[in-house]
């Protein structure tokens, strides 16, 4: 089971590249709020492109990056782009950031898969598409029928030329089994505090763990009690009084 931490900037990706793992990943949401700008493709392509390639850059380990929904990008520059940045793979959801649907329908989405892997292939290079499954995100419907369609959809990625399937949110052993027989292909799982601990996903037979914005919120969450810790100690006399 191959487990990747997801970095923000260059220092993390070179913090976790000492601790010994074997590839990283990136995270949308933290690279975002690190250049200035919200999750949910809110940050222009170029700073997330840029980020990514100085982070691959900054590392002498395969990366993966996020690319959240590809920002309506068109297949063959899409692929460039990711070439470019020096990854070795990338996240694409079916999330819909644009429309007024919450995720695209799957045909489609399996088309862009395609159109996606077609296009690394076209320019000789074996990108490792992680297809991101949504429903049970969105949780539209009833419990069955969120895993039914995560099910459906997952299928139809995979056959579509997908490398790896990610259901995404935090689970349950249960559902987690689920998704693994279900599936029938590589599998990628959130993983953080009070979910199935990593020994048993890999009992479970889940083939990668990434750790979403976690490792990047509980940072800021961090920085932000340091600032109001320190913020609270100031002294009560007005800056004016000090420096004259």
């Amino acid at each position: 089971m191959l487990v990747m931490p997801n970095a923000w900037d260059a220092a993390s990706a070179r913090i976790f590249a000492a601790a010994g793992f074997p590839a990283i990943a990136t995270t949308s949401g933290g690279v975002a709020g690190a250049v200035g700008f919200e999750d949910h493709e809110d940050a222009p392509a170029d700073e997330m492109f840029a980020a990514a390639r100085r982070i691959a850059s900054a590392v002498d380990l395969p990366v993966t990056v996020d690319l959240e929904a590809g920002y309506e990008l068109p297949a063959e520059e899409l692929v460039e782009r990711v070439i470019a940045a020096g990854a070795a793979g990338f996240n694409l959801e079916d999330t819909d950031h644009h429309g007024s649907a919450r995720m695209v329908p799957a045909e489609q989405h399996a088309a862009r898969i395609r159109a996606i892997k077609d296009a690394a292939a076209q320019a000789g290079i074996n990108l490792v598409l992680n297809a991101r499954v949504d429903p049970l995100l969105h949780r539209e419907g009833s419990p069955a029928e969120q895993l039914a369609d995560t099910l459906r959809r997952g299928r139809m990625y995979r056959e579509a030329g997908a490398d790896c399937l990610y259901p995404f949110g935090f689970f349950d052993e249960q559902t987690v089994e689920a998704l693994v027989q279900g599936l029938d292909a590589p599998v990628n799982i959130l993983s953080w505090k009070n979910t199935v601990p990593l020994t048993r996903l890999a009992e479970l037979g889940v083939r990668r763990v990434t750790f979403g914005t976690s490792l990047f919120r509980q940072l800021m969450t961090h920085v932000t009690e340091m600032a109001e810790s320190i913020s609270a100690s100031l002294p009560t006399q007005p800056i004016t009084d000090q420096v004259s």
